[in-house]
């Protein structure tokens, strides 16, 4: 099976290499090789005890900045008005029907509803996506050949 200057070796690499272990499956049979656990780190309570007051003191501060930040970053993430067109279905998104073809749409372009917006590609089938709103394209949110999730926002419509 192995030598004792193999399983050395492969020893080393798992410690060497902070690897949690090496598990290797022959004919003759499986060899797994574990690394050390760290150790868990032990805080003594009075070490711990003379910070708590202080603490104490900054948390309603701490939260209070924290609120502040958050209703400003709510503030700036207004939604962006328009019709939000969403993938249907998981695949990789193409504006256009070849590589050799313009893109169905671009930005700027005015779209009626049932117009074809792009294809997206699912198990080699392609399947093209229409508009649901007339407008005009404000915004192409993915990049041709980008894989896309089931209702990931593609285009906005104005």
């Amino acid at each position: 099976m192995y030598t004792i200057d193999e399983i050395k070796e492969l020893a080393k690499a798992v410690s060497e290499y902070k690897l949690d272990k090496i598990k290797i499956k022959t004919d003759d049979g499986e060899l797994v090789i574990a690394g050390a656990k760290p150790q868990p780190v032990q805080v003594m309570q009075s070490a711990v005890s003379n910070y708590i007051p202080a603490v104490q003191e900054a948390a309603p501060a701490v939260q209070a900045e924290t609120q502040e930040a958050l209703a400003a970053a709510s503030e700036k993430e207004e939604a962006p008005a328009g019709n939000i067109v969403k993938a249907p279905i998981v695949g990789t998104f193409y504006a256009s029907p070849t590589p050799d073809n313009p893109p169905y749409v671009k930005v700027g372009d005015t779209v009626k509803k049932g117009d074809v917006l792009f294809i997206i590609e699912s198990m080699k089938l392609m399947n093209e996506v229409t508009s649901d709103f007339d407008g005009v394209l404000e915004e192409i949110l993915v990049s041709n050949g980008e894989a896309v999730e089931y209702d990931q926002p593609i285009m906005r419509i104005r």
